[in-house]
């Protein structure tokens, strides 16, 4: 199959590039190359990929292929706090611009796949969302990644484009950018620096390894799910703080608490994500490296 993947030289989408190629497909990457994206990364020869280096609210052509992935996103909370209007253009009118190309195309119309985040939801004390609650954005970023996903479904309604929404718990693993969470508590530690934590440390997210995410995501498209949303999370339900305390032994270190600084709360923080992805479950998807109530240690 042949892959229009946006934004694969970031976190997320690096690692889905990564899965394709390793099973034989061909990857078309546009990315417009900000401060998170990779300059170098193991396949850049590779035969079966190619890099376009364009920004995708911008574009004016798509290349010929059987699917879109868009990864492509303006994602860290505290920037969409400091500059929304940044996080429109890239996650909404970027969106937008990529459904009015699919839209433009007469023949062989590709999949679009958008990939979402369960911040769309907004917070929630106890349960869990299912894929036909309400949205409830939160912040800047949730906000612009929500009207990303109403254009799609319009998108199908009036045009008949075939889409697949997929809305991922956190993601962590290799590559991820330093003002995360979890790179910043490693970085920190190897630098024998202070962790900054919003508030108290007790705020709560589901997290998941990134290449569960994305083999998650590739199960779906290549058993032919479409026109659908599904939730992708791991039911490792974590505070910040038990972040920190499961890092830190990783570096032998027990007194975690004199490693951390509590800073204010970001603006309109969230309290607890939480999904349920039974859904996903009942396509008989299987995870290799969820470890419930843990982190799966990815350094060495």
């Amino acid at each position: 199959m042949k892959f229009v993947v946006t934004g694969g030289r970031g976190f997320i989408g690096s690692h889905f590039v990564e899965l394709l190629l390793g099973n034989g497909h061909q990857v078309i990457d546009i990315d417009k190359m900000t401060y998170a994206a990779f300059d170098e990364l193991p396949w850049d020869n590779n035969k079966n990929y190619k890099l376009i280096v364009e920004d995708i609210s911008n574009i004016t052509h798509l290349p010929p292929c059987d699917v879109v992935v868009n990864f492509a996103a303006e994602s860290h909370v505290d920037n969409s706090i400091e500059s929304p209007k940044e996080f429109f253009k890239s996650n909404s009118k970027g969106v937008f611009n990529l459904l009015e190309l699919i839209r433009g195309k007469v023949y062989e119309r590709p999949l679009f796949v958008q990939i979402s985040t369960d911040e769309v939801y907004g917070d929630i004390r106890d349960a869990s969302f299912k894929e036909e609650s309400v949205l409830n954005p939160g912040n800047p970023y949730s906000a612009s990644k929500a009207s990303a996903e109403m254009f799609v479904l319009s998108y199908n309604k009036t045009y008949g484009i075939n889409y697949l929404i997929t809305r991922s718990s956190n993601n962590y693993g290799l590559r991820q950018y330093n003002e995360k969470l979890i790179p910043k508590i490693i970085s920190s530690l190897k630098e024998n620096k202070k962790i900054p934590l919003h508030g108290d440390g007790s705020y709560i997210r589901d997290w998941i390894y990134v290449k569960d995410n994305v083999e998650a995501i590739y199960h779906l498209i290549i058993n032919n799910y479409k026109n659908s949303t599904f939730n992708i999370g791991a039911n490792n339900h974590l505070t910040n703080l038990e972040v920190v305390k499961i890092i830190s032994s990783w570096f032998d270190i027990v007194d975690y608490q004199n490693y951390i600084n509590f800073v204010p709360n970001r603006l309109g923080q969230d309290i607890r994500y939480s999904i349920n992805f039974n859904k996903l479950l009942e396509t008989n998807f299987n995870f290799k490296f969820n470890n419930k109530n843990n982190l799966y240690k990815f350094i060495k």
